[in-house]
């Protein structure tokens, strides 16, 4: 018969410790505060009585609230707000273009024997089509604008169902003259996608860290694009009240997932890669299992310019498609102050400083709001350090009075620590600048509202946020005094009533001079 357990002991005294440190921590005081609330001759001095709240000074609203809050970002436009699109039309369009694609969707997967899911429906409501219906002759977009929210939340959250190519990549894999390209291999790459809800947006990798600089040796036409330039633009343009610019937002895409698995071209099927790294150790290449893309062109069809996730995802910039050039017709124009874009010689506003006399006799830039269009332009492609506005685009509906759209802005915000001059030169050679652009630009010089901080503020709303480093930031404050100094040297030598136009009034109707852009 086994003796009885050595450890029994230590067990019941070791029990007993915890019963006893239970009394005394938890039970214990909980009987004297309970004693203590029925006895009457507690000699405990009763409980502090709460304290009231401290008050707190009310804190100021942010400053980008305050800037769209001020009375120059609540005036009323000068006409009436006419629509780009009419809304039936424009839907009747877009379910005819979701049915094809429904089509031609289920043929391909029914030609790889994949399993085929229901149609995909065109939805009136969704944020892309309301943004497009709210294209007016004031601006892409109202100033208070919930499709605009939403579509920025829709290109954020939404899976993709198609990538391919831009048309002008497409162009290029069947004509390109190399002889006459000057740009390197790959310093262009851009995808269109396709979201769940049939809207579309150009998709723009990042191809530079935000610290980065562009070399000062870099000529324009060969710097790289900027995602972070895209959206960092759209920003400002809203900022300005331009509203002119796409609306456009960072997203994280998973290269594999919503690229590679979801486009049905092969040509970017096959530009897909795993890089490759440089082992020190055992001097081998070993898989990094990063998964790469690059553009395929005659002349960009190196994988050392490819673009590579980490090891799926990549930083990249959305911005949303405007209406289809069947429902809008858009013309591309040439700058007057286009740049040359060869090694050899200078445009004729290089060189002359009373160019703008004879731009001022040309059409449409004689007897419209145009110049005061392109002196826009030109303010907003010097705040974002854009060398590279060759051309412009505008509606065809709105006439020669329509705004200019500002398009492709990959290529600001290369250098904070240099101010080109030189962009301003519409403003400098012309001296009229719109009264409603000087007022805002004035009141975004003052401290209150600091265009750098209220850019910060704005940025902050974006996924990708940091958009922009601190140098870049401030760089728009330096590059606001020299717009400033500029119209104020203007106004000395001329006066303001020359050089300040009242844009206030209402624009003549384009129904009997529609748009003779050919100029």
């Amino acid at each position: 018969m086994p003796g009885p357990r050595r450890d029994r002991p230590a067990v019941l005294l070791l029990l007993g410790a915890l019963l006893a440190a239970d009394l005394y921590f938890h039970l214990w005081p909980r009987a004297r505060r309970e004693l203590g609330r029925v006895s009457p001759g507690c000699p405990c001095p009763a409980p502090p009585a709460p304290r009231p709240p401290l008050s707190r000074a009310p804190r100021a609203a942010p400053a980008l609230r305050r800037l769209f809050a001020h009375p120059l970002y609540r005036a009323a436009p000068p006409g009436p707000a006419e629509p780009l699109l009419g809304a039936r039309e424009a839907l009747r369009y877009y379910r005819r273009k979701a049915a094809r694609w429904n089509r031609r969707h289920k043929l391909y997967r029914e030609e790889l024997n994949l399993t085929v899911a229901a149609p995909l429906p065109l939805r009136a409501e969704a944020g892309w089509l309301q943004f497009q219906l709210g294209i007016s002759r004031d601006g892409l977009y109202p100033r208070s604008s919930a499709a605009v929210s939403r579509l920025l939340r829709d290109l954020r959250d939404l899976p993709t169902i198609s990538a391919d190519y831009s048309q002008d990549e497409k162009a290029l894999l069947g004509a390109c003259d190399c002889s006459q390209v000057v740009k390197p291999s790959g310093v262009h790459l851009k995808l269109v996608l396709r979201f769940q809800d049939f809207g579309k947006a150009m998709f723009k990798p990042m191809r530079q860290k935000r610290e980065e600089e562009t070399p000062e040796d870099f000529f324009y036409f060969v710097d790289f694009q900027r995602h972070n330039a895209e959206i960092a633009a759209f920003h400002l343009d809203r900022i300005l009240d331009f509203r002119r610019v796409p609306p456009t937002v960072g997203r994280l895409i998973n290269v594999t997932k919503e690229i590679l698995e979801v486009t049905k071209n092969e040509v970017l099927q096959s530009v897909f890669f795993v890089s490759p790294v440089w082992d020190t150790l055992f001097s081998a290449l070993l898989p990094a299992s990063n998964v790469c893309f690059f553009a395929k062109c005659p002349y960009m069809c190196k994988t050392e310019y490819a673009v590579c996730g980490s090891p799926h995802l990549l930083e990249g910039s959305l911005s949303a498609f405007l209406p289809s050039l069947n429902l809008a017709p858009r013309l591309s124009i040439p700058n007057p102050w286009i740049r040359s874009y060869s090694f050899e010689g200078k445009e004729e506003w290089e060189v002359n400083p009373l160019y703008c006399n004879t731009v001022r006799e040309i059409y449409p830039y004689s007897n419209s709001n145009r110049l005061l269009n392109i002196v826009d332009m030109a303010i907003f492609d010097f705040l974002i350090g854009n060398m590279d506005r060759h051309h412009y685009e505008m509606f065809t509906k709105f006439g020669d009075d329509g705004f200019l759209l500002h398009l492709d802005n990959a290529r600001g915000f290369g250098r904070h620590s240099h101010d080109e001059i030189s962009i301003l030169a519409p403003l400098s050679q012309c001296c009229v600048i719109k009264r409603t652009t000087w007022l805002r630009l004035q009141l975004l010089a003052e401290p209150e509202y600091r265009l750098s901080e209220v850019m910060r503020e704005s940025l902050l709303q974006d996924p990708l946020a940091p958009v922009l480093t601190e140098p870049h930031l401030l760089a728009l404050d330096r590059r606001l005094q020299l717009i400033l100094q500029a119209v104020g040297r203007c106004i000395d030598t001329f006066g303001e009533a020359t050089v300040v136009a009242n844009d206030t009034t209402q624009p003549q109707s384009p129904a009997g001079h529609r748009a003779k852009l050919d100029t």
